[in-house]
């Protein structure tokens, strides 16, 4: 029995996930400009993508489970807030309002926003509703998606993540 929460990538063609994750641009909340995943090689990645403020505890969650497993020595971890384009003004602001919540210059580093077309980018990675969290591993030399799931990661999860990583 497969649990329904966690999907594996890798499905044959005809399922309707993609294999590959978009790269899409965005800025940490330290001002710097990402590239996502493209800007990530030396690690697997763990990008974590929300798409509603109260996600955030769901995100909390799911980090705090990886790094007390050590994860965030064996991967990249990031989080992506997606956020509908808007003006410039309303960008700024959002950005503003987020880094004086966020202090930590080590969290602010890991947190990519991006301003895209939602729907766009939601259709482009198979997510049909922003009701929760998504997460996906990425192959640091192929953007390659080689797991992903929805809402917060599990504990097993973490040992499929593992699995898949070591193969």
């Amino acid at each position: 029995m497969t649990d329904e929460r966690f999907v594996n990538a890798a499905l044959p063609p005809g399922k309707g996930m993609p294999d590959v994750f978009p790269s899409v641009q965005g800025k940490n909340l330290n001002k710097v400009s990402k590239t996502v995943p493209d800007d990530f090689t030396t690690q697997h990645l763990i990008a974590i993508v929300a798409f509603q403020q109260w996600h955030q505890r769901n995100v909390d969650q799911t980090i705090e489970l990886l790094e007390e497993n050590a994860f965030d020595e064996q991967f990249a971890i990031i989080e992506i807030p997606v956020i509908q384009k808007a003006t410039r003004f309303r960008q700024i602001r959002l950005d503003a309002l987020m880094r004086v919540v966020i202090p930590d210059y080590r969290i602010r580093s890991r947190i990519i926003i991006v301003y895209l077309d939602k729907k766009e980018f939601m259709t482009s990675l198979g997510i049909e509703t922003d009701a929760s969290i998504h997460w996906f591993v990425i192959h640091r030399d192929s953007n390659t998606i080689l797991l992903r799931g929805e809402g917060v990661i599990t504990p097993n999860d973490l040992e499929r993540i593992t699995t898949t990583t070591d193969a």
